[in-house]
């Protein structure tokens, strides 16, 4: 009988875990686009003191809340409350806009690394200052076409299809085209700090 009782409360205890997660992923989903509470409660006619209860985990989380919530941010409804993976491991991209920039985003989960393929218009920051910004976080970026303008701190460097920069996001950068063309590269971002591990050739134990 009393296994019987504790097969009962595992569901309960999952649906409670899921749902404390989701304050914890919105605060991060929305740090990550740069985006504030007043903002988004502008874009999804949220008031500010639902969002910030919705994040601190104050408000239980409905679906009143989280689907204009989920279109407001481009992504699926299981992604902001963290639902178990049914088995398709395909990633369905949605992409978005921010800025004039395209992001697609690679990764179904918000923690972590976060990977996008971004495309920036052409002729737009290609020459005079670009406002830079500084966050916490560690940025790998990698060309797949057209050219690059990067600003990090008093550096301004060129980018070109193959060539790939990482940097500690606390010391100040922008990016925008480098030419009339528009340019797509990809963009591997840690919050917290972690950087990629490239390994150029394989050990001598895998060979």
């Amino acid at each position: 009988m009393a296994d019987g009782a504790e097969r009962a409360e595992q569901p309960d205890d999952e649906i409670t875990t899921v749902l404390t997660g989701v304050g914890p992923r919105l605060r991060a989903l929305r740090q990550e686009r740069g985006t504030t509470l007043a903002q988004l409660s502008e874009t999804t006619g949220i008031s500010l003191s639902t969002l910030s209860r919705l994040e601190s985990g104050g408000r239980k989380p409905t679906l009143e809340l989280l689907l204009p919530l989920a279109k407001a941010y481009g992504v699926q409804l299981d992604e902001l409350v963290g639902a178990p993976a049914t088995g398709d491991p395909r990633v369905h991209f949605r992409p978005f806009t921010r800025d004039g920039m395209t992001f697609v985003p690679l990764t179904r989960h918000l923690g972590g690394l976060h990977a996008y393929k971004q495309i920036l218009p052409g002729g737009r920051g290609s020459t005079g200052p670009l406002e830079q910004r500084v966050h916490e976080g560690y940025e790998w970026l990698y060309v797949l076409a057209g050219r690059l303008r990067l600003l990090l701190g008093e550096h301004d460097l060129v980018l070109t299809a193959g060539e790939a920069a990482e940097f500690d996001t606390r010391t100040p950068h922008a990016w925008a085209s480098a030419g009339p063309e528009p340019v797509e590269f990809l963009s591997l971002f840690g919050q917290q700090g972690e950087r990629m591990h490239v390994r150029a050739r394989p050990s001598s134990g895998n060979r």
